[in-house]
């Protein structure tokens, strides 16, 4: 019996003291390239933050910083390939909001996002506008909402995908209004644009960026911001919630995590190096012309509002009986 216990024993501390050789101290970290996985095609939002946070990466650790997209499956094929990652630092996820979505809206995940996924930072946040076309005859949010109420199910709102940002802000402002607007689905941000530029559509949730330039030439009429406050790069729009809808606030946000039982002294290196990033002028700048504001802050937060928004737009899934394609 004591044989046997002294035997356990050996293998227990023989095979810790091994998984603790697998990462070397914080200070000598990393030693070769890290790879981060975009669970989206190149050249969306996630994957501009990601490979704008990459570059400083690579220059400030000495080691390629690799952006490997790995799109499919709504995002859950990248966030699989993290989640089941060796825990050492040299994967990580880069992501959206759609991090908080999936356990709603794909029920057989063969990963956990809260226990699987390590919170690292998030590094900005994206607020959107709600637009209509001109030919519709609302130039208020308050507006838009009485024509939603006098025609049940004649409007219809765009948007990239079945669980995208725009159809479940469009989904959570039809509950808070008590309003019937039908959704028409883009195979991406680029169609659903389009369809509303085109009057196909009446009605869009788009990045604050994407939408701008078209409400100046006057093809599209932006009415608020989906953020709960307004923002600085359209400080006259009001927020959705300050023009009458109680209780709204909807932004594209992208974070970073690790699998879960990464070192925490490699957590807290991979956070404070990203919120050192954020906080360089040529970053911070580079971000707010492109309508993202950095954000940064501890691990701890970042757990605190996924959190939040999982139980958030998990109810707004149940309740608008969303499912994933």
């Amino acid at each position: 019996m004591f044989k046997n216990i002294y035997l356990y024993l050996s293998w227990l501390i023989v095979g810790t003291g091994a998984a603790l050789a697998a990462v070397p101290p914080t200070d000598a970290w990393p030693t070769k390239p890290v790879r981060v996985v975009n669970p989206f095609t190149a050249g969306g939002g996630v994957d501009v933050v990601g490979r704008a946070i990459a570059q400083q990466l690579t220059e400030l650790w000495g080691q390629p910083v690799i952006i490997d997209n790995r799109p499919g499956a709504g995002t859950t094929i990248g966030m699989e390939i993290v989640a089941h990652a060796v825990p050492d630092g040299y994967t990580l996820l880069v992501n959206n909001g759609s991090v908080a979505t999936a356990p709603a809206l794909y029920r057989k995940l063969s990963y956990s996002v809260a226990k699987d996924l390590a919170p690292i930072a998030l590094a900005v946040q994206s607020p959107y506008v709600l637009t209509v076309h001109p030919g519709v005859k609302a130039n208020s949010v308050q507006e838009l909402i009485n024509l939603a109420r006098a025609q049940p199910g004649k409007l219809t709102y765009g948007s990239v995908g079945v669980g995208s940002p725009a159809h479940l802000m469009t989904e959570l402002m039809k509950s808070l209004t008590k309003t019937d607007m039908v959704h028409v689905p883009y195979k991406g941000g680029a169609p659903s644009t389009t369809g509303l530029l085109s009057g196909e559509i009446q009605v869009l949730f788009s990045p604050i960026s994407t939408m701008l330039p078209h409400a100046k030439s006057g093809r599209a009429r932006v009415l608020a911001v989906s953020s709960a406050k307004r923002v600085e790069l359209a400080p006259e729009l009001p927020s959705v919630a300050e023009a009458g809808v109680a209780g709204f606030d909807g932004t594209s946000w992208y974070p970073f995590f690790a699998p879960a039982r990464t070192p925490a002294a490699l957590i807290h290196k991979i956070n404070a190096d990203i919120n050192r990033i954020l906080q360089k002028p040529d970053v911070r700048s580079r971000f707010l012309a492109m309508g993202m504001v950095p954000v940064g802050g501890a691990p701890e937060a970042l757990r605190d509002y996924l959190d939040a928004e999982i139980k958030r737009w998990g109810k707004v899934i149940v309740e608008a009986g969303v499912k994933a394609e």
